[in-house]
């Protein structure tokens, strides 16, 4: 498998990669964030779902539902600008 562009980019550029896992990590420590992913742990294991499982624990109307791997990352907030 390749690497993505944003990949390569970092691993040519090893400050910008510095200081992009120091900004992720504050991201992912943020109350908000370690709640989402705890309720999806929980809504994984309530659903079924096995490691390498092709489904994700997926946040749909208030409620976990197990949905397609590529269609719940397409959809994550982060990506649309």
């Amino acid at each position: 498998m390749e690497l993505g562009k944003t990949a390569i980019y970092y691993r040519k550029n090893p400050a910008a990669r510095v200081k992009h896992q120091e900004t992720s990590r504050r991201a992912a420590a943020k109350p908000l964030a370690i709640k989402k992913r705890v309720e999806a742990n929980a809504g994984r294991k309530r659903l079924g779902l096995k490691k390498g499982d092709t489904r994700d624990a997926s946040h749909k109307k208030g409620k976990i539902v197990a949905e397609d791997r590529k269609n719940n990352r397409a959809r994550g907030g982060a990506l649309k600008r």
